[in-house]
């Protein structure tokens, strides 16, 4: 009885406890509270550490750039590093860290209360690390990589450079630039069976001739003799004879040779270039040749006037060239319209080309027609000799020619050259990679310093997001277990509809 006694009364002294989990966060205050004061002081002293180490970044800083500067680079600052030194440069203010829900913020002044909780705790996508960016919020705990920064846009403008330079080499490559040289030209000829040098002979074969035109580009400083030339091979660099020229005539001596004595080569109805001319013919006269050379210009040239020639100062130009060098000669003397831009007035020696006082530059490519015409074809004499030394003849003439310049192959091999990309990308991919480890160790950190700043609410917080998400993947986001554990959630109006249409929908069980 006495024992049935004592029961009740220890019941009623100590009544049940509804909520432990409540009891035992009261029993913790005081330890949490001590907690706290211990970690506001670590985080003191982690944020002196952080202040030397940017001191230390700051000067490290300070004699990279004076390294580039010496050799010619710079950098610009960048908005990632900021620091006692360097006011110019500071960074932008950004959201802190996030923590979790229900902490409290006694300690929001130490850096070490920043944090970051699942994207489903703050309802936000998860944003990648695109690239090779270092994530800002690494950067703030890490302000030696603002050098990081910095080298990434000095890359970037490097990269931006360098393709500027590969367009301008593929137009090169498309319309490669040229320069004048010095094109010799060598006309000769030999001879075979001659009676004036053998002998007479039975059954012999008929004497003959044979002439030829050749030509080399002289190179710079470079004078041979003309049987040293005719003799040298042409340079494989240059385009070959033929491609210099739109048409090669030559006339032989109609007494002579009355059926054939006219030979034309034209380059339109023979694309292929040569690396000379040839005629053979059977004889033993000695005559004069007439050659006529007709320019291949490209871009085509033309000869200009006496009056425009007297004007500019130019014999055999492009129009382009012609239009660009009256544009000049106005601007110098300074004869475009002060009312009206769009016209300038003719000098004398501009009247003798237009005939009107005033001209409009748009007019300009029309009225100059007249004054320009095919440049004359380059005659030559050869003096065929069948006697003496073979081969005869060292006449050589020198023609103006526009040759490309010989670094079109340099470049074709540049463009096509990869080996240096595909290393620059295994570099970027390694980069790449280090940055999302960094990411990640990153994110590691913050859950772990969240989890030592407060344990208890921090694993509360984090069950909590973690049953969001659950909820979001089960697609039951929107139901709320407490209520439903509640009796009055089902005498709302709507239950007896939906448990008819519950029951309805219900397939029906098969009668045994």
């Amino acid at each position: 009885m006495s024992m049935n006694n004592t029961n009740p009364q220890k019941n009623n002294t100590n009544p049940p406890n509804p909520n432990p989990h409540h009891l035992s966060s009261q029993f913790q205050l005081p330890q949490f509270s001590a907690a706290q004061a211990h970690a506001h002081a670590i985080a003191q002293a982690q944020l002196n550490a952080q202040a030397k180490v940017a001191a230390q970044a700051q000067a490290n800083h300070a004699q990279f750039q004076a390294q580039l500067q010496a050799q010619g680079l710079a950098l610009t600052n960048s908005p990632l590093f900021s620091g006692s030194g360097n006011t110019s440069a500071k960074r932008a203010p950004q959201k802190p860290l996030g923590r979790p829900p229900g902490v409290s913020n006694a300690n929001a002044g130490s850096p070490m209360r920043t944090m970051e909780l699942t994207p489903a705790a703050r309802h936000k996508k998860k944003q990648k690390v695109s690239g090779k960016q270092l994530p800002d919020r690494v950067a703030a705990i890490l302000p030696p990589s603002a050098l990081y920064t910095q080298l990434l846009e000095f890359e970037s403008r490097i990269d931006a450079a360098i393709i500027r330079k590969k367009i301008d080499i593929q137009e090169a490559v498309k319309d490669p630039p040229s320069v004048q040289k010095t094109l010799r030209i060598y006309v000769f000829n030999t001879f075979a069976n001659q009676v004036q040098t053998i002998p007479q002979k039975p059954n012999a074969e008929p004497p003959s001739w044979t002439m030829k035109i050749i030509g080399r580009i002289l190179e710079e400083g470079m004078d041979p003799e003309p049987q040293a030339g005719m003799m040298s091979k042409p340079n494989p660099l240059y385009p070959k004879f033929s491609s210099f020229f739109k048409r090669v005539g030559i006339q032989l001596d109609q007494k002579l040779y009355p059926d054939n004595h006219t030979i034309l080569w034209d380059s339109s109805r023979t694309p292929t270039p040569h690396e000379g001319f040839e005629v053979k013919r059977k004889g033993d006269k000695e005559f004069t040749v007439n050659i006529r050379l007709e320019m291949n210009y490209l871009p085509e040239k033309f000869k200009l006037s006496s009056s425009l020639m007297e004007v500019l100062g130019i014999e055999v130009d492009t129009r382009t060239r012609v239009i660009s060098a009256i544009w000049q000669y106005v601007k110098a003397r300074k004869l475009q319209d002060a009312d009206d831009p769009s016209y300038f007035n003719c000098d004398p020696p501009l009247l003798k080309v237009f005939g009107e006082e005033k001209v409009k530059f748009s007019m300009v490519s029309h009225k100059i027609s007249s004054h320009l015409s095919p440049p004359p074809p380059i005659h030559l004499e050869h003096k065929m000799k069948l006697s003496g030394n073979s081969p005869a003849g060292n006449a050589c003439y020198d023609v103006l020619v526009d040759v490309p310049l010989l670094v079109q192959k340099d470049l074709n091999a540049l463009l096509a050259n990869n080996e240096k990309t595909k290393e620059i990308e295994a570099c970027d991919e390694a980069i790449c990679t280090s940055i999302r480890k960094i990411n990640e160790h990153r994110k590691r950190r913050a859950f772990f310093l969240g989890f030592s700043e407060s344990p208890v609410e921090f694993i509360d917080a984090l069950i909590e997001s973690q049953g969001k998400d659950l909820k979001l993947l089960v697609g039951d986001a929107n139901r709320n277990a407490e209520k439903e554990s509640q009796a009055d959630f089902y005498n709302q109006p709507w239950i007896e509809d939906a448990v008819i249409r519950y029951l309805n929908r219900r397939p029906a069980r098969k009668s045994t």
